[in-house]
């Protein structure tokens, strides 16, 4: 049966076993690395067991293919013609998840196509990458700690006491928005502030409400501006 097994391919060119196996087996160990960096990088709320799945068995899939291809023109093109036919269709939330398929694909083709070492080198390369952006937090910025919205009832021109009282409790301050309501007396604004002492948050809320003309305060705790 095991005699068989190594005759049973009529390709022009002999298959070596070992070298299949070892090309899928290190497809698996460099799938099952990005796979794991996925599962601990992923900070988002659209983990998908599937897709970690996925990238674990692209790489495999990916490097079988190339053991089959093995230099042949002619069946290169058939499978192009079946790739053709069948449709994958998937629409990945995060846009770092393509990253991770592309890494998945291209340690594929590399334990694949006999490139061990390749393989190896680029893995630990990509997974280190991909460490190193989720513990730095790459990208992300955070230019405010507090949206403040309320209601102003004064005439406008004496709003310089409101914006002294921020001013004391803010290093930044930019007035978003103020907008006048039809019917009504008063300003609605909205201000995003950068506060020198985040705990400091219920102070700022008690002088405000102590300061004549100043009504119907609410506020949000700002976080970093990126996808989630």
């Amino acid at each position: 049966m095991i005699e068989w097994l190594r005759n049973a391919d009529m390709a022009a060119v002999p298959t070596d076993f070992a070298v299949v196996l070892l090309g899928m087996l290190l497809a698996f160990l460099c799938g099952q690395s990005v796979a794991w960096t996925y599962m601990y990088t992923h900070p988002g709320l659209s983990y998908s067991r599937s897709f970690v799945n996925s990238l674990i068995a692209i790489p495999i899939i990916v490097a079988l293919v190339m053991q089959v291809l093995a230099n042949n023109l002619v069946t290169a093109f058939g499978l192009m013609a079946i790739f053709a036919i069948v449709r994958f269709r998937n629409i990945l939330r995060d846009t770092l998840d393509t990253s991770y398929i592309l890494a998945a694909l291209v340690l594929g083709m590399a334990a694949g196509s006999q490139k061990y070492a390749t393989a190896i080198v680029g893995c630990v390369f990509t997974v280190l990458v991909f460490v190193y952006l989720r513990i730095t937090n790459f990208g992300s910025r955070h230019r405010y700690d507090l949206i403040l919205n309320l209601h102003w009832t004064r005439p406008f021109p004496e709003i310089g006491s409101l914006d002294r009282l921020l001013d004391r409790h803010s290093s930044s301050l930019v007035r978003a928005s103020q907008r006048t309501n039809e019917g009504a007396t008063g300003i609605d604004l909205s201000y995003r502030l950068l506060l020198r002492d985040i705990s400091r948050i219920p102070d700022l809320i008690s002088e405000l409400r102590g300061l004549d003309g100043v009504s119907r305060i609410t506020t949000v705790k700002a976080e970093d501006e990126s996808e989630l």
